[in-house]
């Protein structure tokens, strides 16, 4: 009977598994199995980023390299417009270039000096009408007060009844393109009397008084 009471007190003594303890090791394999999906769900999405960015490297290349090659078009078609800037403008001088030609060709044959000389203006026209539609003007010079901005006095001359550093007669003639000289008119000026008169009078009160 000893025995007996002695293994049942032995049997009642054993660890019997709580349902709190069923519990704990259900969530710890339920953890377990949530880490391994995110990790899965983790490395797939390192992959699709992996893949986006190898994506936007190729795009960034192509983009480079259609910058440069865009870059490279646009400098070379710059220095091509510097280089021939002038080919519309000699385009429309070479109808007048042929007319000269024409013109030097029949001169020989010409029967007078007026038919050359009216060939010759009718070219010069045509020239002088090219070059106004290009902004390019002449610079009206005689008759106009002298003015540094527009001409270039060569020599001083007098002259009766004309106000003094009036342009009297152009030696080259100017040009203006749009707003901008090109070529100051070389020009002859009107003396001022007045002080050529001064000066003729103090050089002959020096002599009367030597």
């Amino acid at each position: 009977m000893k025995n007996k009471d002695k293994k049942n007190n032995e049997s009642e003594n054993k660890p019997v598994n709580e349902p709190e303890n069923i519990e704990n090791e259900a969530n710890e394999n339920l953890n377990d199995e949530n880490l391994m999906e995110k990790e899965e769900e983790i490395l797939v999405k390192i992959g699709q980023l992996e893949n986006e960015i190898s994506d936007l490297k190729d795009k960034l290349l192509r983009k480079a390299a259609e910058f440069e090659n865009y870059k490279r078009r646009t400098e070379n078609d710059q220095l091509n417009l510097l280089k021939y800037s002038a080919e519309s403008f000699i385009i429309k001088l070479l109808p007048v270039v042929d007319d000269f030609e024409r013109s030097i060709d029949h001169m020989d044959s010409a029967k007078d000096v007026e038919s050359i000389k009216q060939g010759v203006s009718l070219i010069y026209n045509k020239l002088m009408k090219i070059l106004s539609e290009q902004g390019v003007e002449k610079i009206e010079a005689v008759g106009k007060p002298f003015d540094v901005e527009y001409h270039e006095a060569m020599l001083q001359r007098k002259a009766e009844n004309v106000e003094p550093h009036t342009v009297l007669d152009e030696i080259e003639k100017g040009y203006m393109y749009k707003d901008k000289v090109i070529r100051h008119s070389k020009v002859i000026v009107s003396e001022d009397l007045d002080e050529e008169s001064a000066s003729n009078s103090n050089e002959t009160s020096d002599n009367s008084n030597n």
